[in-house]
């Protein structure tokens, strides 16, 4: 054994250096490897033993992975909440992916009419869509997230005069945006109607006056106001905006397409309903209930459309190519019928019985590899839809409740989501853990069921591989 640490030129001459060299660049190497070696000297002057070149080259190895970590990892979701915010809401399918990723690999389109030879605008073809779709002659106006759209729509048609909202309205979102911040920010000022639990379309008369601009009618997505209480519809709203000669906004939230009943949401408002009342300008997020990427989209009366498109703010809060791919491809969906294959719709639409066979075939696959490993059955539970989309409505979520033979629950809840690759996120009740059928992916059983084989009574990872053996494939659910 070398008595002295080997020389940083030795060490670049190695095959296993080179092979590091040509993944993640010379310059990045020589910086890893520095650092492992000044650890390594620092023991070694302390008295322990030289390091070998094997061992900087395995520190040089771990500490470039980390710090060349993408930005997002891949998560299996066992919550049961299938539009899960902070685990990027819904799933994007995997051939919108592939068409993306083939478009994009060169030049596109963008804001080029190849036809007229002249510069067209970037949502030409995506209105086009959504309007074959709908029925409808609205315009339309993609931006970076329903708050944008909530935004631009109120610089739009509120600038400098008052928006009229129910109190009962005035709703905080994730992250802590409220809509009066949003308000302050686009330059309308707010004007409340009414009370926190009832208001009806004659507060809403009452309280117009010649500052008025814009009647904006507010789905409390998030929660529900119980009780004694009124609400003004969205088709009052339209029909004193007509009588007054006031727009009428409509902040939808979460943009549902599909049948509503299908989904286990039957009290959820739809695009289509918003659409039938006459509002001149609905939005709603893309990433949720739409089932596509982060995104909000504006249906706007055709009259009104120039000051949404000529407004200096829509340039701050447009999306790129990508997000119009990914957009387009949702809408492709349902253009043919096909809203199921949208993950996130998908999950929703699953029937309980076939949960409940999944869930079973789950628990058998993994007694099968690791028995004796856990104390497991399969247990009636309630998930939810998530992204502030019908939040006293349950889902039925049937799970796979854990709880391991060695170390407690809470020992094999951290081991999956933070003890290796890839983290799984279940919950945590009464001393159990719950692994929810209901979002689980398909392409997540192998690994979750290769990560719970390898648990071993604490948060440490015991083997290197996450994919299920060939001898339990037969036992997947399906």
């Amino acid at each position: 054994m070398s008595v002295h640490p080997p020389r940083m030129d030795v060490l670049l001459d190695s095959g296993e250096a080179r092979r590091l060299e040509a993944e993640f660049g010379r310059a990045s190497l020589k910086a890893a490897l520095r650092d492992a070696m000044a650890e390594a000297t620092r023991r070694w002057r302390q008295g322990g033993e030289a390091p070998a070149q094997a061992e900087l080259l395995i520190s040089a190895d771990r500490l470039l992975r980390a710090r060349f970590d993408p930005p997002l990892r891949r998560v299996i979701n066992a919550t049961g909440v299938v539009l899960h915010t902070n685990l990027g809401r819904a799933p994007l399918p995997s051939r919108a992916l592939r068409r993306a990723s083939e478009l994009l690999a060169g030049y596109v389109d963008l804001e080029t009419d190849l036809s007229a030879h002249g510069r067209g605008h970037r949502d030409a073809r995506l209105e086009s869509a959504i309007q074959d779709l709908l029925q409808t002659d609205r315009g339309v106006v993609a931006v970076n997230n329903n708050a944008a759209a909530v935004l631009l729509m109120l610089n739009t048609l509120s600038a400098g005069r008052e928006t009229l909202v129910s109190r009962g309205e005035l709703v905080e979102i994730g992250g802590g945006f409220r809509i009066p911040e949003v308000m302050a920010a686009s330059g309308a000022r707010l004007r409340e109607v009414g009370t926190t639990n009832r208001t009806r379309i004659a507060d809403f008369r009452s309280a117009i006056g010649p500052a008025s601009a814009l009647l904006l009618n507010v789905h409390p997505s998030n929660f529900r106001i119980l009780g004694f209480t009124e609400r003004a519809s969205l088709e009052e709203l339209v029909s004193l905006g007509r009588e007054v000669h006031l727009p009428v906004g409509c902040d939808l939230g979460s943009g549902l397409l599909a049948p509503a009943g299908e989904l286990g949401l039957p009290d959820e408002p739809t695009v289509r309903e918003a659409l039938a009342s006459g509002a001149d300008a609905i939005c709603f997020s893309t990433d949720k209930l739409f089932g596509a990427c982060q995104g909000g989209l504006l249906l706007v009366e055709p009259s009104r459309l120039k000051a949404f498109r000529t407004n200096p703010l829509l340039r701050a809060l447009r999306v790129d190519k990508v997000t119009y791919l990914l957009m387009g491809a949702a809408v492709e969906a349902y253009r043919k019928g096909r809203w199921r294959e949208l993950p996130a719709l998908g999950l929703l639409a699953t029937p309980r019985g076939v949960l409940l066979r999944r869930a079973g075939r789950l628990k058998a696959a993994l007694d099968h590899l690791a028995p004796d490993r856990f104390e497991s059955c399969v247990v009636e539970a309630e998930g939810r839809a998530g992204g502030g989309t019908a939040p006293l409505d349950p889902l039925p979520s049937p799970a796979l409740a854990l709880k391991p033979s060695r170390g407690k629950a809470h020992d094999l809840e951290a081991y999956l989501r933070a003890g290796g690759e890839p983290p799984v996120v279940g919950v945590l009740a009464e001393g159990t853990l719950l692994l929810h059928v209901r979002t689980l992916l398909p392409g997540d059983i192998p690994a979750l069921l290769g990560r719970l084989a390898r648990f071993q009574g604490s948060a440490r990872e015991s083997g290197p591989t996450s994919q299920t053996p060939k001898s339990a494939t037969h036992l997947l659910p399906t």
